[in-house]
Order: C-alpha cells, then sequence, then structure tokens
C-alpha cells in the first residue's frame, strides 16, 4: 500500500498489489503542506492497476534528526525513546515510527546577489555549484536555482540535470536595471509557497541552501511568515552566512539563525575553509537523506488551519534533535 496526499483535507490511499507498505506511514504531509500533490515538475504516477480510498486525514507526520555529544547522526533509535508534545498535549496515540534511510532530494538553490552581497557571490557561487556536482544525484534529486535581491528570479526551474543546474548558478549575478534593497523572505516565501508545494515531503527530503547576510530591507513579507510556508511544504532552510555580516550591527545573522531554527535546519559559515565547508555540505546532505519519521494522532485533531507546535524529547543517548517547530493543521 502507498499514499498520495491531497491538499483538501484528505489523502488518498493507493491500494497495490504484493506491496508492504503501512499507508498511514506517508498519511499526513497535508497537514503540513497546502500543496502536496506530486513529484517536482511533473504530475504524480498513477498505478497500473490500483484502486483509490478517500479518508479523512487526521495524523501527522513528523521528520527529524537526532545527534550524539560529537554532533554525529545517531540511528536505531525507537518510538518507545522520544516523547512529543502537539500544543503542550501527548498525541492519542503513536501510529508509525520509521528510520529512513538514503532519500532522494529536492533542493531549492537561492543565491542573494543584492549589492551588500557581490563581493560574497563568487565564493557562494562555488559552494552551490560543489552541492551540484558532487552531492547531487542526477538519477534520483531535483533542484532549482534562483536569485533574488530588490525581487527574486527563477534562473532553472526543477530539474535532474546537472549541467542545467550548473549553469544556473554560474548565470546568477546582480541586474543592473534593479532598484535597491533585498526582499529576502519574499524570495523564502515564494520558493516554499510556489515552487516545494507541488513537492511530496513523504518521499523525498526538501531543503533550501540559502546564501545570504540576512539582510531584508526592501521585502513585504515578515520572517515569520516566510517560515510558516516553509514550514507548511516541510521544507528545511540551511543557510550558509559570510562572517563579516556578524562583525556588524546587524538583525540579519539573527533572522537567518531564527528561519532556520524554525524549519528544521542550521546557518553555517559561508567563508570558512574548503574543509568545513564540504563538511558542512555532507552534513546536509547527511541530514535530508538519512532521517527519522514520526506518524502520530493529535488529542484534540481540528481542520482549523491552525498552528500548532510541537515538542520533542528525546532520550539521554540523544544531545540534540532536529526538527522544525510546528506544522499547520489543514483548512476545512
Amino acid at each position: 500500500m502507498s499514499t498520495k496526499i491531497f491538499v483538501d483535507g484528505m489523502f488518498e490511499a493507493e491500494m497495490l498489489p504484493n506491496r508492504r507498505t503501512c499507508a498511514v506511514v506517508l498519511v499526513v504531509v497535508c497537514c503540513l503542506s497546502h500543496g502536496a500533490n506530486g513529484q517536482a515538475g511533473g504530475e504524480p504516477n498513477e498505478p497500473a492497476n490500483g484502486y483509490r480510498l478517500r479518508l479523512p486525514v487526521d495524523e501527522v507526520v513528523l521528520t527529524f534528526n537526532a545527534e550524539d555529544a560529537t554532533g554525529m547522526p545517531i540511528d536505531g533509535l525507537k518510538a518507545t525513546e522520544i516523547q512529543v508534545w502537539d500544543n503542550g498535549v501527548v498525541p492519542r496515540r503513536i501510529v508509525a515510527f520509521d528510520e529512513l534511510q538514503n532519500r532522494p532530494l529536492r533542493a531549492g538553490i537561492l543565491l542573494d546577489t543584492s549589492e551588500s552581497m557581490q563581493s560574497a557571490l563568487p565564493g557562494n557561487k562555488t559552494i552551490a555549484a560543489e552541492f551540484v556536482g558532487h552531492l547531487f544525484r542526477q538519477k534520483s534529486d531535483e533542484a532549482f536555482v534562483a536569485e533574488f535581491g530588490y525581487a527574486s528570479d527563477l534562473i532553472q526551474p526543477w530539474t535532474a540535470d546537472v549541467s542545467r543546474l550548473l549553469r544556473g548558478v554560474e548565470g546568477a549575478r546582480e541586474s543592473a536595471k534593479a532598484p535597491e534593497g533585498t526582499a529576502l523572505f519574499n524570495a523564502v516565501f515564494r520558493a516554499c509557497s510556489s515552487s516545494f508545494d507541488k513537492v511530496d515531503p513523504s518521499a523525498t527530503g526538501n531543503f533550501i541552501l540559502l546564501f545570504s547576510d540576512g539582510e531584508d530591507n526592501a521585502g513585504q513579507t515578515p520572517p515569520d511568515e516566510a517560515a510558516r510556508a516553509c514550514q507548511r511544504s516541510n521544507t528545511q532552510v540551511f543557510a550558509f552566512i559570510p562572517a563579516s555580516a556578524q562583525e556588524h550591527p546587524s538583525t540579519g545573522p539573527k533572522a537567518l539563525r531564527e528561519l532556520a531554527a524554525k524549519t528544521g535546519g542550521r546557518v553555517f559559515l559561508a567563508d570558512d575553509g574548503e574543509d568545513a565547508i564540504w563538511s558542512d555540505l555532507k552534513t546536509i546532505e547527511s541530514e535530508m537523506r538519512n532521517q527519522y519519521r514520526l506518524v502520530y494522532k493529535p488529542a484534540e485533531f481540528k481542520q482549523d488551519g491552525a498552528f500548532h507546535q510541537i515538542v520533542l524529547q528525546p532520550p539521554d543517548r540523544v544531545s540534540r534533535v532536529r526538527v522544525r517547530s510546528g506544522y499547520f493543521a489543514p483548512p476545512k
């Protein structure tokens, strides 16, 4: 049995012969996304021989990473070792708990090409190209490339073609005709709400690779609204920031750290040494390909579109759990 998620508060289960998968494991990304109904850039595959069953969505799917004191991932966690609170209330029932390994990736590469980031742009493009050229898998992964300053532009739509992605990264540059200013959170909101809305987060590890100093002086989207859009689409944000941005009195680095934390991502230094940056990229890849998935029924489920705060408490052998701060219930 496999499932596909739809946006109207319902899920569609595809009953396939000779398949041993529990449908509830993939059921409720709809609680997290208003548009997860297929793979990036295409329509969902239809089963050759099967039937569909539409049921109300009343379960929550949560993905997370667990690390030890040295930052290394911890394998072999059991459902009995994890405690979860949904808006401060213990769930009615844990439906499923899985250790996901070697997942396909869906990545959005967002490059800040505003005036304040021009000196850092060549290095950021090198980091992005390193990820695409050495960690991207053409047979399973997909990505898109966008640039932003006063406005955001999609350079390369969703593709699995490494050469197109590398050309997209190389093509990012400041527009001579663009007004001054940076609309960072507009760009993040657009990526999560418009580009990741067609990606099924139950099947892939979805994230944004963001290159910026965190400054937003021209946008209309509040940081919390951008974070919520990413939470809805179950998209984590990993940001690379120049060290110089932290040396000046600015709210940019703090805003990026908060955005990353709310989505389950983190922030790295873009001008660290080559070995450190390679290690950072490998960490991102590992965290997105290998995760735990917890499926539970909230104690009081309501289709009201409200935000639910999630708190996870792991066992003592886990020093840190990386998980987004919550999810949005589907509307009626």
